[in-house]
């Protein structure tokens, strides 16, 4: 069974091929497109047969999904004989009013991702258009929708809830948690890193967006992110935690309109707008080494945010078997992790200084006298997301 997993961004599409039909799940070809609704959108497409980049009006996801298929199945560079080899799309989809766990997609799941627009700004509404553009061009391709929450669902109660009525919990005001698709490769990945099944892990998935998760067993027991993907870490350029009395003040100080506010919040706020020296880790931590003090400041907030919830779920597991840094910060930045692990030895962590600076992409970086085993670990939401789609076609069978 071939999946081609779908990435979607407001202008953008990546995706990747699978064939799960394999036991080794190969990853056949992956490939993505930049700038769409432009007459100038980058179209790169990767396979064992070689690579391809070209310049080429996109007009919008349907076009890119019709430009994918073509790759796919170009007589040169393609690895399928005809697109209907591929026996659906699966996306990464972020939230939905009162809905969870993996669906196909028909009009009750895109009115409820519809419901919750603005809880999830930066996410819902590019993939709504998506889909509805997608199953309408292609109307005999299941589109299958994993939902980010879906890993978090059995979380104890008490983890999940919000100190607010019963009835605005009954609405679905809560802690959902996000990036599911990430903590779940991290949970089965760990075991197979370590050995068992039985672990205590906290997963640190820091990047553009940012979470920690607890892990037990395999299950998610508590995750940083709440009711939106704004809470939490700080993110890139969202604010993270933030206390909502003070959006009061904020209005009678700015003058600003509580739509505006929400748009700062969610779009010119996080490590962008505590170092002003914009939301890429890598530019920040440039600029705070040539003495920019705004920007060495982003650094220790996101750190002493993250140290925040490690020290959470320290508590919350009773210990820890392993620390898991994954996610574009997670793996490749040497300062968050060591700024996250400094002065931990009473909890049993400590890191070898040699192995955080360099090594392969996946290596554990803690000393052997370390009690909990610190890892980088590359994450493979993709290849989840396809699983599940495999299981829901599957299920149906």
């Amino acid at each position: 069974m071939k999946i081609l997993v779908a990435n979607l961004g407001s202008t953008s599409f990546k995706y990747r091929l699978y064939d799960l039909g394999d036991p080794a799940e190969p990853l056949l070809a992956r490939g993505g497109i930049e700038r769409i609704g432009s007459a100038s959108a980058k179209v790169v497409f990767k396979s064992p047969r070689g690579e391809a980049e070209m310049i080429e009006p996109v007009p919008d996801h349907g076009e890119a999904v019709r430009l994918c298929l073509d790759q796919l199945t170009d007589a040169k560079l393609g690895v399928l004989q005809s697109a209907e080899e591929v026996a659906a799309i699966g996306f990464k989809a972020v939230h939905a009013r009162n809905l969870t766990g993996v669906h196909e997609v028909d009009d009750d799941v895109l009115e409820a991702m519809e419901a919750y627009n603005d809880v999830a700004p930066a996410h819902n509404p590019p993939y709504v258009r998506a889909m509805r553009m997608l199953a309408e061009r292609f109307p005999r391709l299941p589109l299958v929708a994993a939902f980010e929450t879906g890993f978090h669902r059995d979380m104890p109660e008490a983890n999940q809830r919000y100190a607010i009525p019963e009835a605005w919990a009954q609405l679905g005001i809560r802690r959902w948690g996000f990036h599911g698709a990430s903590h779940r490769y991290i949970a089965g990945r760990t075991a197979q890193l370590l050995g068992r099944d039985d672990l205590k892990v906290i997963s640190c998935h820091l990047g553009g967006s940012s979470s920690l998760c607890a892990i037990k067993n395999g299950k998610s027991v508590a995750c940083s992110l709440g009711m939106s993907p704004q809470s939490g870490l700080p993110h890139n350029n969202r604010v993270g935690d933030f206390d909502v009395f003070a959006l009061p003040a904020l209005l009678q100080e700015t003058g600003l309109s509580l739509t505006e506010i929400l748009e700062t919040l969610a779009k010119k706020s996080g490590l962008e707008g505590v170092s002003g020296a914009g939301c890429d880790l890598r530019d920040i931590e440039a600029a705070a080494a040539g003495g920019n003090a705004q920007a060495e400041l982003a650094l220790e907030v996101f750190i002493t945010s993250t140290r925040h919830y490690l020290g959470a779920y320290l508590v919350e597991l009773g210990g820890a078997d392993a620390i898991a840094f994954t996610g574009g910060i997670g793996e490749n930045s040497v300062r968050i992790r060591s700024g996250v692990c400094r002065d931990l030895d009473w909890f049993g962590i400590a890191l070898d200084p040699a192995m955080n600076a360099a090594g392969p992409a996946e290596r554990k970086v803690s000393t052997p006298e370390s009690r909990v085993e610190v890892w980088t670990v590359p994450t493979n939401e993709e290849i989840v997301v396809a699983r599940q789609a495999r299981d829901l076609l599957s299920s149906r069978l």
